[in-house]
């Protein structure tokens, strides 16, 4: 009889000892029973027999997880302060059944690059890890391309993260104009019978370039030569469940472990990469169009003038993009008397306005509630709404504009794949005379004949209580911008009060960076590391109680520093009131070794934490 620990995928408990009456590889993935269920696990270690009674293995499975894949797996274990069988459930194993193709591809399309694409690729292969910092339209897809092309000439594979499932049918199409059928495309709203499809050409080697979001990150690659992390500075490269890791963090430790180049591309790229690693600059684009930025000095509304730039624009046979950060109708529904907003009855959070379906949703639990007359509080039926939605700038225009063909393009309306490729087709070919959206229109798509983009909502973002705020508002602006003017002049027209901080750097997005980084010395990443605990329990008392017990635990270590506790800025999410400890020190290792040694049972880790709500 043999005995291995077993890490239990997707499961917060630590490995178990299971036996068999056959010998097993590392990594192998089984069957077993845990409290007269059946789940699976991973072979970890070979131990001894233990003194105390163990089950045995029910069945071995065809699939195993690589050294490589249980290396990353026990990274962030430990990095992100999980249980290994959490992040090996991350993992897509490999299939012991399916023989890997040796053959090569051949690629008959050539990529013609400028000098300064060429010289730009030249730095990329120079550096083990590099960030290439390119304006939009400077031609970053193309360089990635062309590195693609030598990777794949040697055989090897590569890998090509971007951070939403709404850039993958664009790129697609790029991406198998010249890679034909070795191209995968990974993402979660993938069919059964896609999802399959997709792993019988990755496990049979016939896929040369693996795309897609940050789950792609875990595929099981046979021969990986080059990682690609395009859209770097997007927030979505972090988890928010547990373990809460960041993908381009994990690319880039990925391709430490396979001694392979990692690119970092953006226009507008985090100050973490700029300040880390070795970077090249591709400033302008190929296309000789201007931009003419216009602010306007007003509460979030569509106002005249933005009406009258959209009837201009439509009559020139043009597009035109507005961006909401917010979906729904309104944000909140108000009293005039007392000043109450309808809150959700499970989250401390005000309840968005649908009137589509005539009701108040909670974007935090999904909780929904008919939209009230009168005022829950003082019973006054003066009720405002207030922070416009997407819906609702849409039959504001409607009203104003009843030729124009307007569609909405944020989660409310985009839920599946199918969707999202029939909107932006109908875009493209010109159906669709304005896009009205939240952050998912910022996401790096080519809207080619787009020459007015409307940017609301820049102060609420400006204004967040956060040290990257001025980071994540400038990016997007600029991001958002960069949709327009791609083929002729264009016109962005941004609702602010802050004109002063955007039009001194909205040209200069390297000099934001240079001044930001003497406002974060010392006191915020990449200089100092964060990691925020969160404890969440239907009785608040309790929740508190674990806070205080993990505080009083961290005070014995003196190479942290407590910044802040106490209750969240949103203090109840889906019924469980929340409390929180942020903490900040020199080293990622000082840090996890406080919270190993100190966390509760309730203490939710999020190591270098992007969500401070």
């Amino acid at each position: 009889m043999y005995y291995y620990q077993i890490a239990l995928l997707g499961s917060p408990l630590e490995p178990l000892t299971y036996s068999s009456k056959t010998e097993l590889e590392i990594g192998i993935k089984v069957e077993i029973n845990l409290r007269n269920r059946t789940t699976f696990g991973v072979v970890i270690k070979s131990v001894e027999k233990p003194e105390f009674k163990t089950s045995e293995i029910l069945n071995i499975t065809n699939f195993y997880f690589d050294k490589t894949q249980i290396q990353l797996a026990n990274f962030i274990s430990n990095y992100y302060i999980s249980s290994l069988g959490d992040a090996l459930s991350l993992m897509v194993p490999f299939n012991l059944e399916v023989k890997a193709d040796k053959t090569g591809f051949e690629i008959s399309k050539n990529i013609d690059l400028s000098n300064e694409q060429s010289d730009a690729l030249e730095f990329l292969k120079k550096n083990q890890i590099s960030l290439l910092f390119g304006d939009t339209g400077s031609g970053k897809t193309e360089i990635y391309m062309k590195y693609f092309q030598e990777i794949i000439s040697q055989n090897k594979q590569v890998l090509f993260l971007m951070p939403e499932i709404s850039l993958t049918p664009q790129m697609n199409e790029r991406l198998k104009k010249i890679f034909k059928d070795s191209v995968v495309m990974w993402h979660s709203k993938l069919t059964p019978l896609q999802r399959k499809k997709a792993l019988e050409k990755i496990y049979s080697n016939k896929a040369k370039v693996l795309a897609g979001p940050r789950s792609a990150l875990f595929l099981p690659i046979n021969n990986l030569g080059l990682i690609v992390v395009d859209e770097e500075h997007d927030n979505s490269y972090k988890s928010s469940s547990r373990p809460r890791y960041n993908a381009r963090d994990l690319a880039i430790y990925l391709a430490k472990l396979h001694n392979i180049n990692i690119v970092l591309g953006s226009a507008t790229p985090s100050l973490s990469s700029y300040v880390k690693f070795p970077s090249i600059r591709l400033k302008g684009g190929f296309i000789n169009s201007n931009k003419e930025f216009i602010y306007e000095k007003t509460q979030e509304d569509i106002s005249e003038l933005i009406i009258n730039s959209l009837k201009q624009t439509i009559q020139k046979d043009e597009q035109a993009i507005i961006f909401l950060p917010t979906r729904a109708n309104f944000k909140y529904l108000i009293c005039k008397d007392c000043g109450a907003s309808v809150l959700c009855e499970y989250c401390s959070i005000a309840m968005s306005i649908h009137h589509n379906s005539n009701a108040l949703k909670c974007h935090y639990c999904n909780a929904v509630k008919p939209i009230p007359n009168s005022c829950t509080q003082c019973s006054s039926p003066n009720l405002i709404s207030s922070r416009i939605g997407t819906a609702q700038a849409i039959k504001t225009i409607k009203e104003k504009l009843s030729f124009a063909r307007i569609e909405q393009f944020d989660k409310d309306t985009i839920t599946t794949n199918a969707k999202l490729k029939k909107i932006l087709n109908k875009f493209n070919n010109k159906e669709i005379d304005i896009l009205v959206g939240t952050q998912m229109l910022s996401k790096g798509h080519d809207y080619k004949d787009v020459t007015l983009a409307v940017i609301l909502g820049m102060d609420n973002i400006l204004n967040m209580g956060d040290y990257k705020a001025r980071e994540y508002a400038l990016s997007l602006l600029i991001q958002i911008a960069g949709r327009s003017g791609r083929a002729k002049d264009a016109t962005v027209l941004v609702q602010t009060f802050n004109e002063e901080f955007f039009k001194a750097y909205i040209d200069d997005y390297q000099k934001f960076l240079d001044d930001e980084k003497v406002f974060r010395e010392g006191l915020y990443p990449p200089y100092k590391r964060l990691c925020r605990v969160l404890f969440a329990h239907k009785n608040q008392q309790k929740a508190q109680e674990e806070m205080q017990i993990m505080l009083k635990r961290l005070e014995d270590f003196k190479n942290i520093e407590i910044v802040g506790f106490g209750e969240c800025l949103i203090q109840k999410v889906a019924n469980k009131y929340r409390f929180e400890i942020l903490i900040r020190s020199n080293k990622a290792t000082d840090i996890i070794k406080a919270v190993k040694t100190s966390k509760t049972s309730l203490a939710q880790i999020d190591m270098d934490p992007l969500d401070f709500s």
